[in-house]
């Protein structure tokens, strides 16, 4: 082997070394993630849809149609899982009042992927009687061409506090 062929093969041996260097520290830092800043643009328009969802109970408006991936999937606090259609669905049978998002908790992982942890309440008729229902889930957003859609979401009912 020659002395160029040598240099040559060095220097491709290098390049390749530093983009699996590049690669394994990007792929890092999208596994740990970070906890958005109370000040995070971003993070506070998605809190605000996040809102608009817990609220709509209550409203019933629909709302949630506009950031609902069309390849959406949920899980209900019961198990069953559900599609955007039928997260669409609105009984107008089942009233619903004092409905409010009670917190939520923003995590990033690279600019495109987001995590929302967060918990809502509402009041609602059961068995002829009001009683308060109180959840927390989880939400994964993923940012497709500018757009931030809601992919997944895990709700359980827990008891109110």
């Amino acid at each position: 082997m020659g002395q160029r062929s040598q240099i040559a093969r060095s220097f491709v041996v290098a390049i390749l070394g530093t983009f699996v260097m590049v690669l394994s520290a990007r792929a890092q830092h999208l596994q740990q993630g970070r906890w958005a800043s109370k000040d995070d643009a971003v993070a506070r328009r998605l809190i605000e849809l996040e809102r608009d969802w817990a609220e709509d109970g209550c409203k019933q408006k629909g709302l949630e149609e506009a950031f609902l991936a069309d390849d959406f999937q949920g899980t209900a606090p019961g198990g069953e899982r559900y599609d955007k259609a039928e997260a669409l669905k609105h009984d107008a049978s089942r009233k619903e009042h004092e409905c409010r998002l009670d917190d939520a908790k923003v995590r990033f992982f690279g600019n495109d992927v987001v995590v929302i942890y967060g918990s809502e309440r509402a009041v609602h008729t059961e068995k002829n009687k009001e009683v308060m229902r109180c959840l927390v889930w989880t939400d994964t957003w993923l940012n497709r061409s500018g757009k931030w859609e809601i992919v997944a979401a895990q709700d359980t009912a827990v008891p109110c506090k």
